[in-house]
């Protein structure tokens, strides 16, 4: 039941620079309801969040908490109002407990008292149904628990406004279930809650009303149970769009790349990779599903020549001569020249692959630089970007102008076009649309689908178990570094899925301790 306007935006605008992020809009939120906040990247929703957080001042309008006028100057002003922020990537100190994380930073003039922190943390927690243990490491926690303490720090300090940015991107379905059903237990206890998602399902299914933003302005809102995914599309987008993934049969045109009993530590020397044996095949998507951290990243790069490998083999197959090609004894340019890519969005999307203060025509020169001589040929590159931006619908000024100044998703929809468009024989995608709006995503996955049909093998790591299996052949799971089970992508469910992302031995190691049971009981039977 919806209760009093909570926050309320009246004709709020901001600029940076010529560039204008948010114009003019009005929305209001009432206690008690989840809105979800929906827009295509460069929409203005983060830019709008973080202005309601203090972390930006708008340059026109005005912000109202529970019908007074809020100058929100900081994110400490914004808590004074009861606003909280959980931000997509977690800010916490790994060697504290959750108690101390939750507490840090708070001026009440009291004499600090762990055992009475924990208490009231406990408390909280056991009212909206949140499962932690106050005196945990960080360092040993799951993301979803992490997650959880990130809530608990805005709810410790008497957050009543909630903003969740991208809450699931990393959970597992049945996480993602958890964390609905305490989010709804908090709309009950007459909490304001505002999501930003770009998962269609999560927002008909979690939302009570949805905020739909283009282009920096504010389209409308509607009430969820009475509108459809086809129609907020059409608000975000401004017209019509397919959202269809047309996977058609894989071509089975053999064994393009063999991994065998690879293993991999990381710089600390913890294996991260243990024992991974598994083949993809040219004309399939193999999909890779896990939670992260779970050795997807440093799967790809060992397979690319950028993480060190301990033991085990990587071969490539030539589809031509059939030539198997040791790809560990190769440099990182010797695989690329092979034909094998990897396209790689990291959190920080410019620390990998594009360079911020490169134009979109000079970073299309990058995979081509070492090749050339005095003078370098600027045409083909720009015809190349302006190929990608047309085709993939970047917002930018022009070629001209310098990447960082571009929204996140633009910048990514720039790094996968190019990568793409060097035609690989093997094509390595790892979260090529994390951040993307519905229609950009929609069009990756149709360019993969492509690569697919062109005989390219893809390997796609992705975090949306429902598109991974629609558009794969095959899902490949991963937890702990170990592969937990490679299953028809067609057949499989989304539960299944989430139990093997959170299995702590593979189902070979499953099916070699029960063989190695039923071979002692029948000895002892003897």
């Amino acid at each position: 039941m919806k209760g009093a306007i909570a926050l309320e935006l009246k004709h709020v605008t901001k600029r940076f620079g010529a560039v204008v992020a948010n114009h003019d809009v009005s929305l209001s939120v009432h206690h008690g309801e989840i809105l979800a906040v929906l827009g295509e990247n460069g929409s203005g929703k983060t830019t709008l969040m973080n202005m309601i957080s203090g972390i930006y001042y708008p340059d026109e309008g005005e912000i109202y908490i529970d019908g007074n006028k809020a100058q929100i100057l900081s994110p400490k002003d914004s808590f004074k109002y009861g606003v909280g922020m959980i931000h997509q990537h977690f800010k916490l100190v790994d060697v504290f407990s959750a108690t101390e994380n939750i507490v840090l930073g708070i001026e009440d003039g009291k004499k600090f008292n762990l055992k009475e922190s924990s208490a009231r943390i406990a408390e909280i927690a056991d009212k909206y149904g949140f499962e932690i243990s106050p005196e945990k490491k960080i360092y040993n926690m799951s993301v979803s628990e992490k997650q959880t303490v990130e809530i608990l720090k805005v709810l410790y300090r008497g957050a009543d406004i909630l903003i969740l940015d991208e809450p699931t991107a990393v959970l597992t379905p049945q996480e993602t279930d958890k964390l609905f059903a305490v989010l709804r237990r908090m709309r009950d206890d007459g909490k304001c809650i505002i999501i930003i998602t770009h998962k269609m399902h999560e927002v008909l299914s979690l939302s009570d009303r949805v905020a739909v933003l283009r282009k920096g302005e504010y389209v409308g809102t509607v009430e969820t149970a009475m509108t459809s995914e086809s129609e907020l599309t059409e608000m975000m987008v401004g017209k019509k769009i397919a959202l269809n993934i047309d996977r058609t049969d894989a071509l089975g045109l053999g064994e393009r790349l063999v991994v065998d009993k690879l293993n991999c530590l990381d710089e600390y020397g913890v294996k991260v990779l243990q024992d991974v044996s598994f083949s993809v095949h040219g004309g399939e998507i193999l999909g890779i599903a896990g939670i992260a951290g779970s050795g997807q990243k440093e799967l790809l790069e060992a397979i690319a020549g950028i993480q060190p490998t301990e033991s085990g083999k990587i071969s490539y197959i030539e589809p031509e001569s059939k030539e198997l090609i040791d790809l560990r004894t190769k440099t990182t340019a010797e695989i690329r020249d092979l034909g094998i890519r990897l396209s790689f969005v990291p959190e920080d999307r410019l620390g990998m692959g594009l360079v911020g203060n490169m134009d979109a025509v000079d970073n299309m020169m990058l995979r081509g630089y070492e090749k050339s001589t005095v003078f370098v040929d600027r045409k083909k590159p720009k015809e190349l970007a302006d190929k990608i931006i047309d085709e993939l619908e970047v917002v930018t000024p022009g070629t001209s102008t310098p990447v960082r100044r571009l929204s996140g998703g633009n910048v990514q929809k720039l790094l996968v076009g190019r990568e793409i468009a060097s035609a690989p024989k093997v094509f390595m995608a790892a979260y090529p649309v994390r951040g993307l709006d519905i229609n950009s995503s929609y069009t990756i996955y149709n360019l993969l689908t492509k690569q697919k049909e062109s005989g390219v093998a893809v390997m796609f790591v992705g975090e949306d178990l429902d598109v991974l299996m629609d558009l794969c052949d095959r899902i490949m799971v991963i937890a702990s570094g170990k592969i937990t089970g490679i299953v028809d992508a067609r057949t499989i469910t989304k539960e299944e899925l989430g139990l093997l992302m959170t299995k702590t031995t593979s189902v070979f190691e499953d099916r070699e301790s029960r063989t190695n049971s039923e071979e002692k009981e029948s000895l002892s039977d003897e």
